[in-house]
């Protein structure tokens, strides 16, 4: 029989690609989502498949599946500062809520269970590179609050459930990941930048440009979480890029790559908005043998590519949402 993995904001960016990648290693795949982020398109290419089916539903409220689930994948969840600004009481039930019912059906189908938190736990940080143990610098009433709490509660009733009913819990913390699917308007600087640029506008940067990230191509995200799940690791685990770059530098990347010649143009930072963001994965190295393979130039070729698909209609949609762009 083969085992069989329940996987929540299946039909959003990463969720998508986790599908693709458990169909690939032979798993039956329940894939569920409400579709309030997610888009249908991207798993569509899976509903031929017998070994995958799919539910439109909302975690927040009580979640059953019948027959048997060996794992339980909890990726459902706004993720770029668009959306957890518009819902923002739906993005703190979905990190309350729907992982409390995630949980409980763990318990009942006696499966392993893995939460995507995020590198958000440790706020704008005073610690650099961040590493696991590092309890970060949260406002827990600012705009971001409803986000970077709902991950940080979220870790811990994860870790409650493993410590008091014995629930088989892995925690990633994910960082910065990009990669084709995702949303070019969800408001995160790649598919900003690369809106801007494929529509011949000027990229925007909000602050000064000098604040960091580190991008993770979603490949080597996908195989992290992978090996994170079939490890003994309960422990939270750093899953993303060490490489870190400035967003003037990336931004100068995106011109040289599309062939563009648009200048850069300057916002005021939004409030809580994080300077640094570079993980120490040195945790993932010895206790998962991960670490990324793809490096930038690659991954943002391949990125562009995917949007440069787009039809100009596609491509206008983000123009509503320029409040936002590049600040993640």
């Amino acid at each position: 029989m083969s085992k069989r993995v329940l996987i929540t904001g299946a039909a959003g960016f990463l969720g998508s690609h986790l599908c693709d990648r458990f169909i690939a290693e032979g798993f039956q795949v329940v894939g569920m989502d409400n579709l309030i982020t997610g888009d249908l398109k991207n798993i569509e290419h899976l509903f031929p498949l017998k070994q995958f089916e799919f539910y439109n539903h909302d975690v927040s409220n009580f979640v059953h599946v019948s027959g048997s689930l060996d794992y339980i994948l909890h990726f459902a969840s706004p993720a770029s500062p668009i959306d957890y600004l518009k819902i923002p009481i739906q993005t703190l039930k979905v990190g309350s809520l729907g992982t409390h019912n995630l949980l409980g059906l763990a318990k009942e189908k006696k499966a392993r269970f893995l939460i995507a938190s995020t590198s958000e736990v440790y706020g704008d940080p005073t610690v650099h590179p961040q590493t696991e143990d590092y309890w970060g610098n949260v406002n827990p009433v600012g705009p971001r609050s409803v986000y970077d709490e709902a991950k940080r509660f979220q870790e811990a009733i994860t870790m409650a459930y493993h410590t008091f009913h014995g629930i088989e819990t892995r925690i990633a913390r994910i960082f910065n990941t990009y990669g084709p699917r995702m949303r070019l308007n969800d408001g995160r600087v790649l598919p900003a930048f690369m809106g801007q640029a494929l529509r011949g506008e000027d990229l925007t940067i909000f602050g000064d440009g000098t604040q960091t990230r580190s991008f993770c191509y979603v490949d080597d995200l996908i195989e992290g979480i992978f090996k994170l799940l079939i490890s003994n690791c309960v422990d939270p685990v750093n899953i993303g890029n060490p490489h870190e770059i400035t967003m003037n530098e990336f931004a100068e990347e995106i011109i040289k790559l599309t062939g563009t010649s648009q200048k850069i143009v300057y916002r005021p930072l939004p409030q809580d908005d994080p300077k640094q963001r570079q993980p120490n994965i040195t945790k993932a190295k010895t206790l998962l043998d991960w670490e990324p393979k793809v490096s930038r130039e690659e991954g943002l070729k391949i990125t562009y590519n995917y949007f440069k698909n787009f039809t100009k209609e596609e491509l206008e949609i983000t123009k509503n949402s320029k409040e936002f762009l590049s600040i993640l």
